[in-house]
């Protein structure tokens, strides 16, 4: 098991970090992601740029405030939380993600990948907030 988090501010609304990131319809910033498919209220399966698929229940919807869902692939399966709060003219995020993996061969490097992985997403969110900020989106 491996847990992961990630802080950051950024200088938006709380309602614009809240929409970007829980929208299942405008995710062309995400540069890791090629689509996203909605199975039902609550579940969705995002699809990396390779087709690889993972299937994502959400857990908690507390709109503005906290986020939360389970993830499943063939390689891993956890949790991940964001807790989202409003800091004077910024927002701030904490998003944790606690995660096993399936394969043992996996298991020294999991931190590492999360930690990646969770660098690329506030990278590409950073840079999708600032065009809207710039009117460019």
């Amino acid at each position: 098991m491996a847990v992961s988090t990630l802080k950051a501010e950024f200088s938006c609304g709380l309602q614009q970090l809240w929409d970007t990131v829980t929208s299942l319809t405008d995710y062309g910033w995400r540069s890791d992601l090629s689509r996203i498919e909605v199975l039902e209220v609550g579940r969705f399966i995002e699809y990396a740029k390779n087709g690889y698929p993972t299937v994502f229940t959400v857990t908690a919807f507390e709109p503005c405030r906290r986020y939360a869902f389970r993830m499943e692939n063939s390689h891993i399966q956890g949790s991940w939380t964001g807790i989202f709060t409003q800091a004077g003219e910024r927002t701030r995020i904490e998003f944790t993600e606690d995660v096993t993996a399936k394969n043992p061969l996996m298991r020294p490097i999991l931190k590492l990948y999360l930690k990646r992985q969770q660098a690329r997403y506030a990278g590409d969110l950073k840079r999708a907030l600032d065009r809207r900020r710039e009117g460019t989106v």
